[in-house]
């Protein structure tokens, strides 16, 4: 295992009783102008919460599901529910509903639905999603720093790493996937660096990678969307390591939009471009990426920036939160359990 560790925890479960407790969570949309941590008490504000992207990154999103069947299994156990396992699967297909891209969020739920399924008091239910929620907690910590040792075998001594949105320690439970990469290969060799892509529209590379790296003292560079290319021809970049929302069964990634134009221009270059995340972001019922759901945002995500309008009124805004890089322009996936090539995920399931 890697000895470098994140100061960030960015989902905790916290106790405050017997049978009850809350979600701490990082406050996502105040970085980097404030770090601050909020209770998430309630299954709809964990939907909120969600939704809003207090909370975002596949692996963090799914862990905070996880959390929201649990403050449901409270609510509805608090109020007496004559009615506990069906308005606790209600309340779970309403987390669900929060966003649509990321498969963690419906992977969580699902474990979490097989606790109800087994049966039991009310009690017992409650209890027994309380510590489920934690086990995936704690699990999501050592997953991510298994990907940050298998990625940093791929890391050329001295490489410049490009990445694209944020990966990192607020994108999961405290350690992260492509950022787990850099911590991983950053504790073996410190003259490792990082060019960041700033991520529009919301700016989460700008925001949150840069803000997660300089916290830890790795070195990063901050960089414009559009200004890949460039440096990719001058030689400044050696290898491309980004996350994933969900993975197709053909190795077919989606990830945060924009992701698609880096792998084309890494494949140009012949800089070899991997995907790290958790099986978990793996879904094997989808074929190809085209069966994808692209989340759509608000159009406002796209004509503000910092509550100033930037464009003209009237003018027309598709923002698609997502897109989906081909398998062939791929050259591995990193998961706890080793490195695949895209077209193989097969084998990965085969191993369990």
């Amino acid at each position: 295992m890697s000895e470098f560790h994140s100061k960030i925890k960015t989902v905790e479960w916290i106790k405050t009783g017997e049978l009850d407790g809350v979600s701490r969570m990082v406050d996502q949309t105040l970085i980097p102008y404030e770090y601050k941590k909020i209770d998430i008490k309630t299954a709809e504000q964990m939907y909120n919460a969600i939704k809003t992207m207090i909370v975002r990154g596949a692996p963090a999103i799914g862990i905070s599901g996880a959390h929201g069947a649990a403050l449901c299994a409270i609510e509805l156990l608090k109020n007496n529910s004559g009615n506990f396992i069906q308005e606790l699967k209600r309340g779970i297909e309403y987390i669900n509903s929060s966003r649509p891209t990321a498969v963690n969020l419906s992977w969580a739920l699902n474990e979490q639905l097989k606790i109800v399924d087994k049966g039991g008091s009310k009690e017992e239910i409650t209890q027994a999603l309380i510590e489920n929620a934690i086990r995936l907690e704690n699990e999501d910590i050592e997953i991510n720093k298994k990907i940050g040792d298998y990625g940093a075998q791929i890391v050329p001594k001295g490489a410049t790493i490009l990445t694209h949105c944020n990966a990192g320690a607020l994108a999961t439970v405290g350690y992260g996937t492509a950022l787990g990469v850099v911590r991983s290969a950053y504790a073996k060799d410190n003259t490792i660096q990082v060019f960041a892509d700033e991520t529009r529209p919301r700016q989460q590379g700008a925001r949150i990678t840069t803000f997660e790296l300089v916290e830890d003292g790795i070195p990063v560079t901050l960089i414009t969307d559009g200004m890949c290319s460039y440096f990719m021809k001058k030689g400044m970049i050696d290898v491309v390591v980004v996350g994933a929302d969900r993975i197709a069964a053909n190795g077919d990634s989606a990830n945060k939009i924009g992701t698609y134009t880096v792998a084309i221009a890494a494949k140009y270059h012949n800089i070899p471009f991997y995907i790290a995340a958790p099986k978990s972001t793996i879904d094997m019922s989808i074929k190809t990426g085209d069966d994808i759901p692209i989340e759509l945002r608000d159009e406002e995500e796209v004509t503000t920036i910092n509550g100033k309008k930037i464009c003209a009124d009237g003018v027309k805004v598709i923002n698609p939160s997502f897109d989906v890089t081909p398998n062939e322009l791929i050259k591995g996936i990193i998961t706890e359990c080793g490195i695949f090539k895209p077209q193989e995920l097969n084998k990965l399931f085969m191993k369990s």
